[in-house]
């Protein structure tokens, strides 16, 4: 019922706009859209008044004479109608409370109604609710366009693994690091954090458009601002492709440092003593005593004097960091695909995701209950 709620109060709009272009027929057509979809007083008065305006029309044009004044008499007499309705604003209350809300949020998790422990889907389920809500195409209510760029910002750094640990480590507590950004000198607010959804530091690296239509398909909204966007980021790159070659030389400097110290620092660094994969120079496998851990030494490994349950012991940590990591890996994939199966309301894609098998996971689980990790 509240997706029929928010689709009545489209079409409300919609007949709104068309009742102050003097389009009666597609004003009047809405409404009743908006009454079938969602009843409420709001669609009954604005029908009301369009059915007003319907008959006072028709009333006038059969009392105006058949002559050249007919069309100026007709005009001035629906002027006055526009006029009263000029003044109404252009948004409801309620989307006018939701930009408030957003304005007064201290976080992004604040921005987005979650928890600090939501998980991404409830992150990505909570913004495509808010998008909807407070898309500028949709809700004109003032601060409307920073609203919706800081909801997609919040989702774009808490879906993100990294920066979402960065920002758990940084961002809120920072809070002389959060400017308005977007223009020049707008100073800080300590209250109104997230009043332009960015701050210094964690910024997305996507518009909130962009990520409006990858949610979305893009087709729900235009996609102007998406276009310039992208528009001033070519001529960005065209701009610094144009710079001097000297500068371009001058950024490889600390690169080729880099390389030369790598370079140096081989001459003193020593071989692994074993490796966990085979290769040409790993070629004789051996196990760990007490886990079974296959590795891979040199010929000469029976020159070795150092401990070898220390050895063994580094073997065992680095394969259970490993596969640890590896299973991390296969679950983020596995979660991520289940998740974008989700978002495309597709049913087989989702049971497919389901099916994406974990073997690192799987094989991580059973060296837990044998005991050997």
């Amino acid at each position: 019922m509240e997706s029929n709620r928010d689709e009545a109060e489209r079409c409300i709009q919609i007949a709104a706009q068309s009742l102050r272009e003097f389009k009666l027929e597609k004003a009047e057509k809405f409404l009743k859209k908006a009454e079938k979809l969602y009843p409420s007083q709001k669609a009954k008065d604005l029908l009301e008044k369009v059915l007003a305006s319907a008959q006072n029309n028709t009333n006038e044009t059969d009392s105006i004479p058949k002559d050249g004044d007919s069309t100026r008499r007709r005009k001035s007499a629906a002027s006055p109608s526009r006029k009263p309705q000029s003044s109404e604003p252009d948004y409801t209350p309620e989307q006018l409370q939701h930009v408030k809300r957003i304005q007064s949020c201290k976080d992004y998790y604040e921005v987005l109604k979650v928890s600090k422990d939501a998980t991404d889907t409830d992150i990505k389920k909570s913004y495509k609710k808010l998008a909807l809500v407070l898309h500028p195409d949709k809700n004109r209510a003032p601060g409307s366009a920073e609203a919706f760029k800081a909801v997609g910002n919040a989702v774009a750094i808490l879906t993100d693994a990294e920066k979402r640990k960065s920002y758990d480590l940084y961002g809120s507590d920072d809070q002389q690091n959060i400017s308005r950004g977007g223009g020049g000198g707008g100073g800080y607010n300590h209250h109104r954090t997230y009043q332009y959804g960015y701050t210094r530091g964690f910024e997305a690296d996507v518009t909130a458009e962009e990520l409006f239509n990858i949610f979305f398909g893009g087709g729900a909204f235009p996609t102007q601002n998406v276009y310039s966007n992208r528009q001033r980021r070519f001529h960005r790159q065209n701009h610094e492709e144009r710079e001097p070659g000297y500068t371009a030389l001058f950024n490889l400097i600390p690169i080729l440092l880099l390389i030369l110290l790598s370079g140096m620092s081989s001459f003193f660094i020593s071989d692994p003593i074993y490796s966990l994969t085979p290769s040409s120079k790993y070629t004789i496998e051996r196990r760990t005593v007490s886990t079974n851990i296959p590795y891979f030494v040199t010929e000469n490994f029976h020159e070795y004097q150092g401990s070898l349950g220390r050895l063994e012991a580094a073997v065992e940590d680095e394969y259970k960091t490993n596969l640890r990591y590896a299973c991390n890996r296969e679950r983020n994939y596995k979660e991520s695909m289940m998740s974008k199966a989700r978002n495309f309301g597709s049913k087989d894609l989702y049971r497919k995701a389901q099916l994406i098998e974990t073997p690192s996971c799987k094989k991580f689980e059973d060296f837990k209950l044998n005991g050997r990790f």
